[in-house]
């Protein structure tokens, strides 16, 4: 049997997920077919018949017979709802409607979804949403496109410019759109339906291009079992007055009963429990409304969502995988082997990594290693004081690698100064911080090595300012380039070695290192001033060849100063050795 496909809404922050999805249900009920529309929970089931009503003539223009179904709408918009569903071998959904805002085009959590849905292979189009808001625009009855036609040509044209742009934008990350009417090849091309949440234009079509790549492309993907045991994903577990702890849960395959021996995911392993009691939402009941009625049923097949009511099940989280009415060793064997498929596939050294669903961990996951970003340990629920431990050890080995990233968590208290937390409800954030973390941590320990290597420098002795001629030798200088330091050897211009500096003093007052521009008195041992060197003498700073070739590899962090310095230091000892520093 075929199944309805599981559609999820997904895109940026107010670019009208939940309002384009609010207006499909809309139209739907509009249809006042019997049963338009049926509320499960977290998701809305649009029969084939309502699919008909609302596209019209649309299916016999295109002579598009309907085969599925119906289709299936995730409630919870957004793509953190997304990466929370997932299913063996893959994410729950099996489309997806990319909500992109026209005028606005692309934003971070677009592209974050782009990615996610390429990473899952799953097919998605645009409903590019808020044409209403083009400026002179007309809402008309009838199809998208005869409606664009009647606008006047500035509209028009501008439409076809925010397109174009978004396909611009799309081309960046290496996929084919075009407007849904001049697609050649919906394998290859992503379709762009142009559309209005607010009027309702371009929604019928919307629906009829979903429609037609689900019975096109997924047929195969949806055949289900309705009499075998049921498999399913949890949505969400939370507290209901007067029921306890409560999942809600969609079924993707099989059939559910009240009674059977149910097997869940959990944070330590599977949960065995008993379904005591299923609930569905009254017809058209909206599922947020805190007081929609529910009415107790014996069974439910897939795909549809559901409220299961099991004792025991405080330690699952959303994303977990769920199986009932199979030999209980057996399911609690898949469910296991389900869960390690996300938390084990890790690396022997890399970062910590948690999230708050299993579906949000493999999504995590699946992008970091895009990235080529190792993973040491992928799990789910609180950061807790064995995950900083084992981010700490770390520290030592490669302190670049002694993070934890929590996704949808909270950071926790107390934080090891050894160990970086970086928690986000956004992942390209959460990836973004990481590599900014990254750099920065590296550019410091780079400094810091850099700190031990001698410092180029150039002085030049003052005339008239000679306070002691030896022993040691005291005389003021001008600091014309670099960094002088104590402890320093210095060389004339024909790099021969001549004295060391034992102090620098600026305003009577002992410093440890002197920039340029700076006019200080600098101590020198073992020469007698005016015999081995003279007042207006210019010294430099002896750089040892090996940390000539190591400011070389750091030159990134050097002054355009320093690099000149360093070029003019490296001309001297070449005189005496040609591959000096090469």
């Amino acid at each position: 049997m075929i199944r309805q496909p599981i559609v999820a809404m997904m895109g940026h922050v107010d670019h009208g997920k939940t309002s384009v999805l609010d207006k499909i249900r809309g139209s739907a009920i509009a249809a006042k077919e019997a049963g338009g529309i049926t509320q499960a929970i977290g998701a809305s089931i649009i029969p084939t018949e309502t699919i008909k009503k609302v596209c019209g003539s649309l299916l016999d223009q295109l002579n598009l017979k309907l085969t599925i179904p119906g289709l299936l709408f995730i409630d919870t918009p957004g793509h953190a709802a997304f990466t929370s569903l997932r299913k063996r071998g893959g994410n729950l959904a099996d489309m997806a409607i990319l909500v992109i805002d026209i005028s606005e085009g692309l934003k971070p959590q677009t592209i974050e979804s782009i990615e996610i849905l390429k990473s899952y292979k799953t097919p998605f189009i645009i409903a590019a949403n808020k044409i209403d808001l083009i400026s002179g625009f007309r809402s008309e009855k009838g199809p998208i496109l005869s409606t664009i036609k009647k606008q006047n040509d500035q509209v028009i044209n501008e439409i076809d410019k925010k397109i174009y742009e978004i396909v611009g934008q799309l081309s960046e990350h290496g996929l084919n759109s075009e407007r849904f009417d001049r697609v050649d090849d919906y394998a290859k091309t992503v379709a762009i339906v142009p559309v209005s949440a607010k009027t309702g234009d371009g929604i019928p079509e919307l629906l009829m291009v979903l429609t037609g790549l689900a019975q096109k492309y997924l047929e195969k993907c949806l055949e289900c079992n309705t009499e075998g045991p049921a498999k399913g994903t949890v949505l969400e577990v939370k507290e209901e007055k007067g029921m306890g702890k409560v999942m809600d849960a969609i079924i993707y395959n099989g059939c559910l009963r009240v009674g059977e021996t149910l097997v869940v995911g959990g944070l330590t392993g599977p949960v065995v429990s008993r379904v005591k009691a299923l609930f569905i939402p009254a017809p058209l009941a909206e599922m947020r409304d805190k007081r929609a009625k529910f009415k107790s049923i014996k069974e439910i097949t897939a795909a549809s969502g559901v409220r299961i009511i099991a004792p025991g099940v405080e330690d699952v989280v959303s994303g977990m995988p769920l199986i009932s009415g199979m030999d209980e060793e057996k399911a609690k064997q898949e469910i296991k082997q389900q869960i390690e498929e996300v938390l084990l596939e890790t690396d022997e050294q890399g970062i910590v990594i948690k999230a708050d669903s299993l579906g949000s961990l493999e999504a995590l996951s699946n992008l970091l290693k895009e990235k080529n970003i190792q993973i040491k340990k992928a799990s789910v629920g609180p950061i807790s004081k064995r995950d900083m431990s084992d981010a700490e050890a770390n520290f030592d080995k490669n302190p670049l690698l002694s993070i934890v990233l929590g996704f949808n968590l909270e950071a926790p208290e107390s934080i090891s100064d050894k160990v970086k937390v970086i928690c986000h409800d956004v992942i390209y954030k959460l990836i973004e911080d990481l590599e900014k973390w990254q750099i920065d941590t590296k550019k410091q320990m780079e400094l810091k090595s850099m700190g031990v290597l001698t410092k180029p420098c150039k002085i030049q002795l003052l005339k008239g300012y000679t306070f002691r001629q030896s022993n040691p030798a005291v005389i003021g200088a001008d600091v014309l380039s670099g960094t002088l330091t104590t402890n320093i050897s210095l060389m004339n211009k024909e790099a021969k070695v001549v004295t060391s500096v034992k102090g620098i003093q600026e305003e009577q007052k002992s410093i440890s290192e002197a920039e340029k521009g700076k006019r200080i008195a600098v101590s020198l041992t073992g020469v007698i001033i005016g015999r081995q060197i003279k007042e207006g003498d210019t010294l430099y700073s002896l750089v040892p060849e090996e940390d000539f070739r190591k400011f070389k590899e750091y030159k990134q962090y050097l002054s355009q100063d320093e690099k000149d310095l360093l070029k003019e230091i490296a001309v001297l000892m070449r005189e005496k050795n040609p591959v000096w520093g090469v």
